[in-house]
């Protein structure tokens, strides 16, 4: 995954990483976390009635250029053009949310990296409860900063699950089969158009914080910290501005 306009240096900047990077695992966690710490998972572009570009060069200007979020395809996808300028070895996966009350087909995308022989899921572009770190594709459970995270085995693909407010909660299957960059562009059709999808319906914006994260969905503000949960009644846009950054397009 590349763009001509994609600069490591000003990618890192964007996401406050400082110190070296080389294609192992502490830099791989780092750079998740510190993205999912500044980049905003967020909808504002499909909520304004536009359908997101996948054109690289178009997602650099407008993530990291314009500072904007984006949702799993834009933000994964300069997580992607940063580990392949750094020189890991790494492919697209789709995945099937499993948050919906019926069956989906695969729209969200995810992102498999090899590192030291052994196969990472990684996901900057999910939101709500997902990972905070890379995740090694075994099955069992792991912690990440309080969160708690497990891979099982269902009909021959892996499912991601986590704990929500003490409750287990499947979010996503994939299957180890990679998928090029043009696959996702249906699937980036269905989800700004389509009346069924959660990003045509509400208006979102999530944040990771070091211990916890901000959940903004319309007019209802989430704030989670060393497990403590906060709600707030809020005007979007406001709180779009105040906890994200971010102006309504």
């Amino acid at each position: 995954m590349t763009a001509e306009n994609f600069n490591l240096s000003d990618y890192l900047s964007r996401i406050g990483y400082e110190g070296e990077v080389c294609n192992d695992l502490a830099t791989l966690t780092m750079l998740m976390q510190r993205q999912l710490r500044t980049i905003v998972f967020e909808n504002t572009e499909v909520q304004s009635g536009r359908i997101p570009s996948l054109v690289p060069e178009d997602i650099v200007e407008k993530v990291i250029v314009n500072c904007r979020g984006g949702y799993c395809y834009e933000i994964n996808g300069v997580f992607a053009m940063a580990l392949t300028a750094i020189g890991f070895e790494w492919y697209f996966a789709g995945a099937r949310s499993m948050l919906y009350p019926t069956r989906r087909p695969k729209t969200h995308m995810v992102l498999i990296v090899r590192v030291d022989g052994c196969d990472y899921l990684c996901d900057t572009g999910f939101g709500g409860y997902a990972l905070r770190a890379p995740m090694k594709i075994i099955e069992g459970e792991v912690t990440q900063d309080g969160d708690c995270f497990r891979l099982e085995v269902l009909d021959g693909e892996y499912v991601l699950g986590a704990t929500v407010q003490g409750e287990w909660q499947r979010l996503y299957g994939f299957a180890l089969q990679p998928q090029e960059w043009i696959e996702f562009s249906l699937a980036n059709y269905f989800n700004a158009t389509s009346p069924d999808t959660i990003f045509t319906q509400k208006k979102i914006a999530i944040l990771q914080t070091p211990n916890g994260r901000k959940i903004l969905v319309d007019n209802e503000l989430k704030l989670i910290e060393n497990g403590k949960l906060e709600k707030l009644d809020v005007e979007y846009a406001d709180a779009l501005k105040e906890h994200f950054g971010l102006e309504v397009l």
